[in-house]
């Protein structure tokens, strides 16, 4: 059944202010042959049958709730999500609101964003925060835009980490074609071992950003301190682009003077889905909140002497600036932001820091586990967080394949987008990850390795 909000008087009055007596006048532009083209579908079932249908088709998914063991990550991880989360996203007034176009009417909405932007520059030790981005690379992407508008153009350099996730690097790619950006140390060819002061060397007089990762995609923790002070001497802006669960237990890019702190709020209270869709957080110093992209909600006392929020930067000037625009997000991702920020309100700082340190102390005893396999051992000797790179001596696709016929989802597979890093594998293991998960892989991982 249909549901059609016009009622029979209300359609008749529309058809008649628009000068046309019936629904079918509206379709004569299109060639009559084509108005009703014969369908091949199968007959029609009910809603019994096609419930059993779909509910079919969907048990055919193996899931990581219920079937998989779970040791993939790289910018996508199994963290638990308490019922409350999906409780208040389903809550009608959070559900079905829209991007707060009429402000003074959306009090809810506003407070709503208020909390996350206010959660996210705590988490980040930032100034101020937008009320999020549609993910991650989004966000980083858009740090691109403001830096490239802080400089008016004049500076049109900007360095990459080749560590940076290859997604993200993509889209970046992607936003520069237009710009006429010149894009440095976005090599997949890299010398993984080579280190982040090395960057240094790229950034010069027309640099207007630098972009680092942290932890980067290997999973391996620097401090950026050193490296963000020498950009810095050469008057550009740093962008960090951070795990938020890591931000609980190791020092924050505010700290270590990054001007712009962006990333993927996914791990932070929202599924895994199939990939998305997820948030992307962006903060900043309130020195360059005026080329920020988003909207930016503020709060404020209303005449009656009362607490209220409003839209205190809006990116709807972008309708009109078109080419001259900071940037071309219109909406903001506002029910999962809100997401995030029940999960970040539920946690608090002491729940969130017991969660990365759980993540940390997992992921440790699985490397130490899993390096003394023969044949496989870690690739670096950096301190990392939740996420480590194994090498093992054979394709990461074959022991991958091993692994999933024992019920195991295994790491992601470096070679992908790194052509030198063969037989490389970027484990990770969250809180999710029991002990006896950390054994099973590490029984079945020394089996492959004998067979």
């Amino acid at each position: 059944m249909t549901y059609i909000p016009t009622s029979p008087k209300e359609r008749d009055a529309m058809l008649e202010t628009i000068g046309v007596k019936s629904l079918d006048d509206l379709f004569e532009a299109v060639p009559a042959k084509h108005r009703f083209p014969e369908l091949n579908l199968p007959p029609a079932l009910t809603e019994m049958e096609a419930l059993n249908e779909l509910s079919g088709l969907a048990q055919a998914n193996e899931n990581v709730r219920s079937d998989l063991i779970s040791f993939l990550g790289a910018g996508m991880y199994n963290h638990y999500i308490p019922s409350v989360v999906d409780h208040i996203l389903r809550r009608g007034e959070f559900y079905t609101a829209y991007t707060p176009y009429q402000p003074e009417i959306s009090q809810g909405t506003l407070q709503a964003i208020f909390e996350y932007q206010s959660l996210m520059s705590a988490l980040t030790g930032m100034d101020v925060s937008n009320a999020s981005h549609y993910d991650g690379a989004t966000a980083t992407a858009e740090a691109v835009n403001l830096a490239y508008a802080q400089f008016r153009g004049k500076r049109r350099k900007v360095v990459i980490s080749p560590t940076v996730h290859p997604q993200y690097r993509a889209v970046i790619r992607t936003y520069a074609q237009g710009m006429e950006l010149e894009l440095a140390g976005d090599d997949p060819n890299i010398n993984v071992e080579s280190q982040p002061n090395e960057l240094a060397d790229l950034v010069d007089d027309t640099t207007c950003l630098l972009i680092v990762q942290y932890p980067d995609f290997f999973g391996r923790v620097y401090d950026y301190t050193k490296l963000i002070e020498t950009a810095h001497a050469k008057g550009a802006l740093v962008c960090v682009v951070a795990n938020p669960t890591a931000l609980a237990l190791f020092k924050t890019p505010g700290s270590m003077g990054a001007d712009i702190v962006v990333g993927d709020g996914q791990p932070l209270g929202i599924p895994m889905w199939y990939g998305g869709p997820s948030v992307g957080f962006f903060t900043t110093r309130k020195n360059y909140v005026h080329k920020m992209a988003g909207r930016l909600v503020g709060e404020t006392i209303d005449n009656r002497g009362q607490r209220a929020y409003v839209l205190t930067l809006t990116a709807r000037e972008q309708h009109i600036k078109r080419e001259r625009a900071t940037s071309n997000i219109c909406t903001n991702q506002g029910l999962i932001a809100l997401g995030t920020a029940v999960y970040l309100s539920l946690l608090g700082k002491k729940g969130l820091r017991q969660v990365a340190e759980l993540c940390y102390q997992k992921a440790h005893y699985a490397a130490q586990q899993l390096s003394q396999i023969d044949g496989i051992g870690l690739c670096f000797t950096e301190p990392f967080f939740h996420e480590f790179t194994l090498c093992v001596d054979r394709p990461v696709a074959e022991v991958n394949a091993y692994l999933l016929e024992h019920g195991i989802l295994g790491g992601y597979d470096l070679s992908q987008d790194y052509p030198s890093l063969q037989n490389h594998m970027l484990i990770a293991v969250t809180e999710m990850n029991s002990k006896q998960d950390i054994d099973v892989l590490v029984e079945v991982l020394s089996e492959v390795n004998h067979g």
